[in-house]
């Protein structure tokens, strides 16, 4: 159990490298858009994505299957709090996706602003995943 514990905090952390870094190449990449400048942002998004986010992201979901599967049943509702954070999670995760493709193809409306406070979504979920997991209040 000690090494799915391991690799899921490992995954983890390289996950969300990825989830706070993504938006910000958004940010410049929108900006530099605006200004007609040519950046390979997308070569960056795109490496970041399928890279390090993809890869990471399943570490993390298999080795929290793994953890949940070894300790099952599991005393409160702080489980399901944080499993629905992850669900918000993923679906902020893909979206980031759709964004690399929109913002690829220069069909992307969204403005720097929108991703400056789109960047703080992982932020807010971070926190109660974290308070959920290590003080289970509930």
């Amino acid at each position: 159990m000690q090494w799915w514990l391991v690799l899921h905090i490992i995954s983890f952390i390289c996950w969300y490298a990825g989830l706070f870094y993504c938006p910000r190449l958004f940010v410049y990449h929108s900006i530099k858009s605006s200004e007609k400048s040519p950046m390979p942002f997308h070569t960056m998004e795109r490496r970041l994505y399928k890279g390090i986010m993809m890869p990471s992201m399943v570490a993390t979901l298999v080795s929290g299957t793994a953890l949940i599967y070894l300790i099952w049943p599991i005393p409160g509702y702080w489980i399901w709090i944080k499993l629905f954070c992850i669900v918000i999670l993923l679906i902020f995760h893909f979206s980031c996706g759709y964004y690399i493709k929109q913002l690829k193809d220069g069909n992307c409306k969204r403005s720097s602003v929108f991703f400056r406070f789109y960047n703080e979504i992982p932020t807010i979920l971070l926190i109660i995943i974290v308070i959920m997991a290590i003080i289970q209040p509930i």
